[in-house]
């Protein structure tokens, strides 16, 4: 599944070229250029990797950093034009895994992402018997699933759609690895089928093409099921 990218600088040309590699890559790009969007975004989407400047508009990014150790232990890599070892050091004791000296190689960057990436530990929704966002809720082991706390019958395939929806809230998950992952390899090619799958789970969800609160469509891309912000 594509792994969500938080970019957190205050230069447009720096998100413009991380952006279009990330693409490249296959990676989902999140954009902030403060550290209260920044703020924002996290509590709203499930991150993978920061990438963050220390210099932003509303203050320094590693008080940003220390903020979010203090909840979660996400990898980030840290992006600075300051290159003395005191400050390297300081960085690596607030909670940053690596860092990067402006200015910087963009294949460099993203290698150093993608170290990051494989080096994640295994996310406790993969292991867990049970899985919740928003007003639903999945126990895996008995094939149930609850809407507002009222119990909803799924057929098998609905039920191994909606899994890796909710195993991966607010991630893009694309036609392909919803297709590869429920259907297997040899039904790459056959949209259609997430399409009726998506469109009866919908239907189940009290949700729907037009509206779209529960899953959301990217146009000729996949789905993401929307998780929304802890209050």
């Amino acid at each position: 599944m594509a792994h969500n990218i938080l970019i957190v600088d205050d230069e447009p040309q720096i998100h413009k070229f991380i952006r279009i590699s990330l693409f490249a890559e296959e990676l989902e790009y999140l954009g902030a250029y403060s550290m209260a969007t920044a703020y924002e975004i996290f509590d709203a989407q499930a991150v993978d990797v920061i990438v963050l400047d220390l210099g932003l508009p509303d203050g320094d990014g590693a008080s940003f950093l220390q903020k979010i150790r203090q909840r979660s232990k996400v990898p980030c890599l840290i992006l600075t034009a300051r290159d003395e070892e005191e400050e390297k050091i300081r960085l690596l004791e607030v909670g940053a895994n690596d860092y990067l000296s402006k200015p910087f190689g963009i294949g460099e960057l993203i290698a150093r992402i993608k170290v990051l990436i494989r080096d994640l530990p295994v996310s406790a929704e993969t292991v867990t018997d049970e899985l919740q966002a928003g007003h639903i809720r999945m126990k895996k082991s008995t094939n149930q699933v609850w809407l507002d706390g009222r119990e909803i019958d799924l057929t098998h395939k609905e039920f191994a759609c909606l899994e890796i929806l909710l195993s991966n809230k607010n991630k893009l998950v694309k036609h392909t690895d919803l297709i590869t992952l429920v259907w297997g390899d040899t039904h790459q090619d056959d949209t259609h089928y997430s399409r009726i799958i998506i469109r009866q789970l919908r239907k189940k969800l009290g949700d729907s093409a037009d509206n779209q609160s529960i899953i959301k469509t990217e146009p000729g891309i996949g789905y993401r099921l929307i998780c929304e912000p802890h209050k």
